[in-house]
């Protein structure tokens, strides 16, 4: 799923090439993709861009009137895990190869921008809303985590006693993470993806409150630099990662290799030595399959 730094990115390319443009058609190509009735989505057609934003891990477009620059609907796009978006200069797009997978497609008059999604399931929607009342109203409510300090973040992650990786995730709890970055602020933090949220130390909350920041500006840098006119291959595994995506590799920092604990369809990758003082985290398969084989340290892999 598409997180901060990939949203971030997203909302910047969408402001170069949309602001202040007239959105002249607006097609569904999968009518489910589309979640609200009133305001219709029709209403749209002939007003002009002049916001783009995110909120959590949706890309927000705002139209307002002409001569107006205050937003009155707003189009909410969540990716969720497979959507992405496309720009298509329109001078390209009749020539263009058809994009597989296109849900719906926003006609203005430099280009087209195109939601797509791989796969067979239909998760990624489109929500049309009145006023920023409404726009709250989708807004899962979790804390910015480039927009805070450290009292904030420390609170607002306390205020449920969960797992790091549960509350890093949490959209209620903060905003715009997901299973990738979580795992690269964990081993960059170089605390355990089960360690509690208050059973953390002083030390260890600035730690983990100076990774985040960290790996979140760190990576929208990278993708920034990355994306060139537009993003195009959108992804949460990277060859640069620390660990997520990379079981089984060495660690960058220690060289053990990089540890995972798999649930139904997410799995967590940390590295035991760096992370969990050298125990290896029961996965609820594999541990139960394995009973007393199971390795309980990292030296027992090696």
């Amino acid at each position: 799923m598409p997180e901060l730094p990939d949203i971030t990115v997203y909302v910047e390319r969408i402001a170069v090439k949309a602001q202040g443009a007239v959105l002249r058609e607006l097609k569904l190509h999968d009518a489910f993709v589309l979640r609200t009735a009133v305001p219709p989505v029709a209403s749209l057609q002939g007003l002009r861009v002049v916001d783009v934003r995110r909120l959590g891990k949706r890309v927000v477009l705002g139209f307002a009137d002409e001569g107006q620059a205050t937003p009155r609907l707003f189009l909410v796009i969540h990716l969720m895990t497979a959507g992405r978006l496309h720009w298509l200069p329109l001078a390209k797009a009749k020539g263009a190869k058809p994009l597989g997978h296109a849900l719906a497609t926003l006609k203005f008059d430099d280009g087209l921008l195109v939601l797509t999604e791989a796969g067979k399931r239909r998760r990624a929607s489109l929500h049309v809303v009145e006023s920023e009342a409404g726009l709250t109203a989708l807004d899962p409510g979790g804390i910015e985590p480039l927009a805070c300090d450290l009292a904030s973040f420390t609170a607002r992650l306390q205020s449920e006693n969960h797992t790091l990786k549960r509350a890093l995730t949490s959209p209620r709890l903060i905003s715009g993470i997901g299973n990738a970055y979580s795992d690269e602020i964990l081993h960059r933090a170089r605390l355990s993806p089960l360690a509690l949220t208050r059973a953390l130390d002083t030390d260890e909350w600035q730690r983990l409150y100076d990774a985040t920041r960290a790996v979140l500006v760190e990576w929208t840098e990278r993708l920034r630099a990355a994306a060139g006119d537009f993003p195009k291959e959108v992804t949460a595994f990277h060859p640069a990662m620390a660990v997520h995506g990379r079981y089984g590799q060495p660690c960058p920092v220690c060289g053990a290799p990089v540890q995972r604990i798999v649930h139904a369809d997410n799995e967590t990758n940390y590295c035991a030595r760096c992370q969990t003082a050298g125990r290896v985290l029961a996965d609820r398969a594999l541990s139960r399959l394995l009973k007393d084989s199971w390795p309980r340290d990292i030296d027992e892999l090696l």
